[in-house]
This record gives C-alpha cells, structure tokens and sequence, in this order.
C-alpha cells in the first residue's frame, strides 16, 4: 500500500488555501469589579461593618434581577497595620477588602449600578469590560464565513488552471494540533471612585456606549482538484 503524496499528483493535485473572516458585532455582556474596603482600630467591628457593607452592595446588585447573568465573591482580606510602639509593635488599624464580580446584559441598567455603586463610601468600581459569552453564535457565523472564503479563494485558483474542485482532503484551524485559549482578554474598562460620605444627591446614572467587539477566524484547507489544463 503506498502512502498517498502530501503534494498530490499530476491526475489529482492538491491545491491549499486559507479562509479568514472578521466581524464586529455588539457586546452581548459587561462586567464590573467591585472592591469594598473599611478600616478601623477594632477587629471585630472592622469585620462586622465589613460584613454589614458587603450585604448591602449585593442586595443592591440582586435587586437588578434579570439585568445580573453572574455574581460572584473573588475575595476577602483583613489585614492588620503594625505600628511601633516603644521597643515593640502593635496593631494601629485593621483594613479589609471584599471583591466582587458581577455580570449584566442590559446596559441600561449597567449605567445606574454602575453610579449607585460608585456613590457608596470606600467602593471601587472597575469596568465595564465589554465581551460576547463563550457560546456566542457570534463565533459560529464568522467560522463559517472563513470556511467560505477558503472555498472561495479555491475555486478562484482552479479557475485560473482551468481546473475545478473534486473534493476537500482537509480542514483545521491553525496550531490545530496545539491550541491556544481563549479569544482574548476583554477591554475597555473604566474605573470609578465612591463618593466623599455625605454627598448630598445621587450621582446622575452614567451613560454607557456599549464597545464594539472584534472577533477573528482563519482556516486552513486542502482540496483535490480535476487536472489543470496548462
């Protein structure tokens, strides 16, 4: 049995191509970071008006309903300040630290969490970062536009040769064999700093423009095509 030549042959030669397609689409989700801090020369009180803030801000996210796809907790810290007194060290303050995540998919409700978030004393806010979720169908519709422009640009050759296409020998996208992750990391963020205490009005709610996303897909193909006629 012989192995069949990588190049094709004379009667079936092997022509190959790549297909790319770009589209820009809409962002189908946001994301913000939300860091809550407190400080205080107690431990415990330190940690319970930490507690007593973090309930707050979820509730406040929650009360969104279906405007929130995701919420998530990343992290907690409470970490004492030394300070030297006399020949020693003692505890001058304790800081904490809640982060949290959330997810929205109705960016008008995005602008106003955004605010009411903001406006709260010792928060941070960063974001939106702007993404399509990883099922997107997004990605399907560009896969396939660079599958047809593979096609395409094949015929185009064999057209040139006098020569048509007889059949596709094979498909991969490109380090098929070695994959990368992912589609990139998301952009577009912003930070936002709470309020001084005491602001005597709700900030106005932001208006948010939504970021265009960039998605990519590239192929790699291999067809047989009839004899060129030279």
């Amino acid at each position: 049995m012989t192995n069949p030549q990588p190049y094709g042959t004379p009667d079936q030669p092997r022509l190959a191509v790549h297909g790319e397609a770009h589209l820009e689409v809409d962002p189908e989700i946001a994301r913000i970071s939300i860091a809550i801090t407190t400080r205080g020369p107690d431990r415990r009180a330190t940690l319970d008006d930490l507690t007593r803030r973090n309930t707050h801000v979820i509730n406040l996210i929650k009360s969104y309903g279906d405007a929130i796809e995701k919420l998530e907790t990343g992290a907690f810290s409470l970490t004492p300040e030394l300070t030297r007194h006399g020949r020693g060290e003692r505890v001058r303050t304790y800081h904490g630290t809640v982060y949290i995540t959330a997810e929205l998919t109705d960016f008008t409700a995005l602008g106003e969490l955004t605010t009411r978030l903001a406006d709260l004393e010792l928060t941070r806010v960063d974001g939106p970062w702007w993404a399509l979720r990883h099922d997107s169908p997004e990605y399907g519709k560009v896969r396939r536009q660079a599958v047809q422009q593979a096609v395409v640009r094949a015929r185009e050759y064999a057209d040139a040769l006098g020569a048509t296409l007889a059949a596709l020998v094979e498909l991969s996208d490109p380090g098929a064999e070695t994959p990368t992750t992912g589609y990139g990391r998301p952009t577009g963020g912003m930070a936002f700093r709470a309020a001084a205490p005491g602001a005597a009005e709700p900030a106005p709610a932001l208006d948010l423009e939504p970021q265009r996303q960039s998605i990519h897909a590239r192929v790699n193909a291999r067809f047989i095509m009839t004899p060129p006629k030279l």
